[in-house]
C-alpha cells in the first residue's frame, strides 16, 4: 500500500472515531453541515485569489473532511458509502473522456468541454434538460457564465464576439430608455439583460467575469483603505471630508 492509500484510510479511520466518540460530530447530519460545506468552499477561493498555496491545502483538507463526513452519515442508512462516491467518480471521468479512454479524437480544448456538455446529456438519459446541472443556489454571475457556457456546448451560441458586443450596446441602450421614463420595475429588468450580456461577451473573450470582478473588487479595497488611512492622519473620519480631499487621496491610491 502506497503512502497516499494509507493517509486515505487513516482519515477514514479517525471519522470513524468521530462520528462514535464526539458529541457534536455524532449530531451532525447532512443538512447541518450544508452551510459549512458552503463556507469551506468561499475559504478555499479566497486562498487561491491570494496565491496561498500553504492555505490551499489546509482548505481541500476542510473540503475532502465534508466528503468524508457525507458518506459516513449517509453509509449508516446504507444509502452509500465513500467506495460509491469514489467509483461513481472514477466511472464518470472514464465515460466523459473518450479521447483519453476510447477511440475519440479532438483538437484542442473546446472540443473537450463541448463533448462533456454532451455526454452529460446522454448520462441523463434524455430526464434532464440541457440547463438543469445549474444549480439553483449558485451565485448569479456564475450562474449566468455556465449557463452560457451550456448552450453553447449543443451550438446554441453566437458566431463572434462583435456580434455579442452589439447585443451589449443595444442592452444598455434599453436600460438608459427605461431609467430616462423612470420605470424602475422594467429597468430592473434590462440591467439585468446588460449584465447577462457583457458576461456572455467576456466569456467569447476568454475572460472569467468572476476572476475580473473580483480584482475590481479588491482594487477598489486597497484604494478605499488607502484614502481612510490618510484622513485618519489627519484626526478626522471619510463622512468629515468634503469630495475634492477624498479624490485628492483616490487619485494618490491610483499611482500607488
Amino acid at each position: 500500500m502506497n503512502d497516499k492509500a494509507e493517509s486515505f484510510l487513516k482519515l477514514l479511520k479517525i471519522m470513524d472515531e468521530l462520528r462514535e466518540l464526539c458529541p457534536w460530530d455524532k449530531k451532525q447530519t447532512i443538512e447541518s453541515i450544508r452551510h459549512l460545506t458552503i463556507e469551506e468552499t468561499f475559504e478555499l477561493s479566497d486562498a487561491i485569489l491570494k496565491n496561498d498555496l500553504n492555505e490551499v491545502k489546509k482548505e481541500l483538507g476542510d473540503l475532502l473532511l465534508h466528503i468524508v463526513f457525507y458518506s459516513r452519515i449517509a453509509s449508516e442508512t446504507n444509502t452509500f458509502n465513500i467506495k460509491d462516491v469514489i467509483d461513481s467518480l472514477c466511472e464518470k471521468l472514464i465515460f466523459r473522456h473518450p479521447h483519453i479512454y476510447g477511440d475519440v479524437k479532438v483538437e484542442n480544448e473546446e472540443d473537450v468541454k463541448q463533448n462533456w456538455e454532451q455526454l452529460k446529456q446522454k448520462e441523463a438519459n434524455g430526464n434532464k434538460t440541457v440547463l438543469s446541472g445549474v444549480p439553483n443556489s449558485m451565485p448569479a454571475l456564475l450562474k449566468a457564465y455556465r449557463i452560457q457556457e451550456k448552450a453553447r456546448a449543443v451550438g446554441f451560441d453566437w458566431e463572434k464576439p462583435e456580434q455579442v458586443f452589439e447585443k451589449v450596446k443595444e442592452e444598455l441602450n434599453e436600460f438608459e430608455a427605461e431609467v430616462k421614463q423612470k420605470n424602475t420595475a422594467l429597468a430592473e429588468k434590462e440591467f439585468g439583460d446588460v449584465l447577462f450580456s457583457l458576461i456572455n461577451y467576456a466569456r467569447f473573450l476568454n475572460i472569467n467575469p468572476e476572476d475580473a470582478l473580483e480584482a475590481t473588487n479588491k482594487k477598489f479595497i486597497n484604494r478605499f483603505n488607502y484614502m481612510e488611512s490618510k484622513v485618519k492622519d489627519q484626526g478626522k473620519q471619510i463622512a468629515d471630508c468634503k469630495l475634492e480631499e477624498l479624490d485628492k487621496y483616490w487619485e494618490e491610491a491610483k499611482k500607488q
